[in-house]
């Protein structure tokens, strides 16, 4: 089944009392992963990200009577998701700057975590990402992790596209520059 047809599903599904929460598990059943690795690529680490994953689920359930399908289903929990992971950061910030002052950095810490599976240059592109201020880093992940539209972008960050393209030129310029100190 297509993921047109089983959001048209679960639309369908949501209108009722009685099969909302069928619709909502559906949801999580379908979305989970993805969720996962758009809030992964902004907090990091996978603990984190499994539970900035259950705020986003818990939000949605919260709300979802104002989800009326004027925008794609997964571009409503994209919104959740990236604004969770950003109040999370936000949440943590002391947290993180004690890890910075400690010299522990998120390169480090993935190639030390067992669910990352890349190479110490995937890791080196994380800790470039990671010193993006977070509307650039938001951006950058979405179109290039995601390779998203920076139509469905602006929708879901609700910004305009020349913002977002501005965005991430000067994150590509950051990370580059990143990359050219640490040859």
């Amino acid at each position: 089944m297509s993921m047109a047809n089983n959001d048209d599903n679960i639309d369908k599904l949501l209108m009722s009392e009685t099969t909302k929460r069928k619709a909502f598990d559906m949801i999580v059943k379908s979305y989970s992963e993805c969720l996962y690795w758009k809030i992964r690529y902004i907090v990091f680490s996978h603990e984190d990200a499994n539970d900035v994953l259950q705020n986003t689920f818990l939000k949605a359930w919260a709300n979802i009577d104002s989800f009326k399908g004027k925008s794609k289903l997964l571009t409503w929990l994209c919104s959740i998701a990236i604004n969770e992971a950003l109040d999370f950061l936000r949440k943590n910030k002391a947290a993180f700057n004690a890890d910075a002052v400690e010299n522990v950095s998120v390169a480090n810490k993935l190639l030390a975590d067992e669910y990352f599976n890349g190479d110490e240059v995937q890791a080196m592109l994380m800790q470039a990402v990671s010193n993006l201020p977070d509307v650039q880093r938001t951006v950058f992940n979405l179109r290039y992790f995601d390779n998203m539209k920076y139509s469905e972008i602006s929708a879901i960050l609700n910004t305009s596209e020349g913002a977002l393209k501005a965005s991430y030129h000067i994150a590509v310029k950051k990370i580059s520059d990143y990359f050219h100190l640490h040859e």
